[in-house]
């Protein structure tokens, strides 16, 4: 994907280092206001000290922890947040005469708590309807290559596109409409709604490819097949099969394998969000 030296959006929230003070939660004690005292003697800062405390780590290695914000795989899908941005602005404007309010992308490391309530790197990237923000561990990116052996840069970027298009619905509220009937559904019939639910941002993300292609030819050879890739590799069915060596079609949330991978394919060669009714659609 063509994305150096590009455009980063503002919306990130990058709280990658705050996992640094989470022993403290907040509350000084005693022992901590003597600690501060002792820096504030000596004329050391008294963060760096109360670091050290936390994590046991030396003050060079909380250093180069901190000092996130220029790493290179932020800065990626900082760009990536501002194309979804540039795209979905145009589309709400253009095709349903209405604002797009554009969502925060959350970077965490470890785990992180959401309006949503707290969850951890095993969760993967989620997108928050309650808080309207979408939460990335980065460390994802080494598990879509090594776990999930979907590598490169544009699998990454739809993952982002993904949970983006979960705003997307959040704001034409097909979010609320799906969620409000799981108390009178059954699960297995609440499931078959979340699979549509979850092939629809998969479209969405298809439409996000193809416009941004239109608008800033980002794509090299070979980013497609990346992102169809990564769709095969997170279906129900292939996850399913990988834990416990049989696939259980009713619990299934998310979509099969070649479920996900044509409907984002139909999103790319449409371009179309009209043609995203997964709901009605008689090829589920």
């Amino acid at each position: 994907m063509r994305w150096k030296g590009r455009k980063q959006s503002s919306n990130v929230d990058d709280r990658r280092g705050s996992r640094m003070l989470g022993g403290t939660k907040g509350k000084f004690g005693i022992g901590t206001i003597i600690i501060i005292l002792i820096a504030m003697y000596f004329g050391q800062d008294p963060m760096q000290i109360l670091q050290q405390v936390n994590t046991g780590a030396s003050p060079q290695r909380t250093e180069q922890y901190a000092d996130t914000q220029n790493d290179e795989l932020a800065q990626f899908v900082a760009v990536v947040l501002q194309d979804t941005e540039d795209v979905w602005n145009k589309i709400f404007a253009e095709e349903l005469n209405r604002d797009y309010k554009e969502p925060t992308l959350v970077l965490f490391t470890g785990s992180v708590n959401s309006a949503c309530g707290s969850a951890s790197a095993a969760t993967g990237p989620f997108y928050c309807s309650a808080d309207e923000k979408l939460y990335i561990d980065l460390s994802f990116y080494q598990e879509l290559k090594e776990r999930f052996g979907a590598p490169g840069d544009f699998a990454m970027a739809y993952v982002v596109a993904h949970e983006v298009a979960h705003h997307v619905q959040n704001e034409l509220g097909l979010t609320d409409k799906v969620h409000s009937q799981r108390s009178s559904l059954s699960k297995e019939e609440y499931n078959k709604l979340s699979v549509k639910l979850e092939l629809q941002a998969d479209f969405f993300s298809g439409v996000w490819a193809n416009h941004a292609q239109e608008m800033k030819n980002i794509l090299e050879e070979g980013d497609i097949e990346e992102a169809l890739q990564a769709a095969n590799a997170i279906g129900d069915d292939r996850l399913q099969m990988q834990a416990q060596g049989y696939v259980v079609p009713e619990s299934f949330t998310h979509g099969t394998s070649a479920q996900r991978v044509s409907w984002f394919k139909k999103g790319y060669t449409t371009g179309d969000i009209q043609q995203g009714d997964t709901f009605n659609s008689s090829a589920l």
